[in-house]
């Protein structure tokens, strides 16, 4: 099935968690902030979340720095 992720259409499996994708990707859910469909998703609710065929995905890493 095809999302779009950060402005990409990607192609992943059908009934995908959110943190399957996350790990897929080499995000730590730690370090991430997650809007699904212009949906803040909390990270406690990543394993729970399935994808679904033509969702959108922006996925935001956290850098620390000063």
């Amino acid at each position: 099935m095809k999302i779009k992720l950060n402005g990409e259409e990607r192609e992943i499996a059908e009934g995908m968690a959110l943190s399957g994708l996350l790990q897929e990707l080499r995000f730590s859910t730690a370090r991430v902030a997650v809007e699904l469909n212009r949906e803040i998703i909390p990270p406690e609710v990543y394993g729970e979340t399935t994808l679904a065929d033509g969702d959108v995905l922006e996925v935001v890493g956290f850098v620390g720095g000063g």
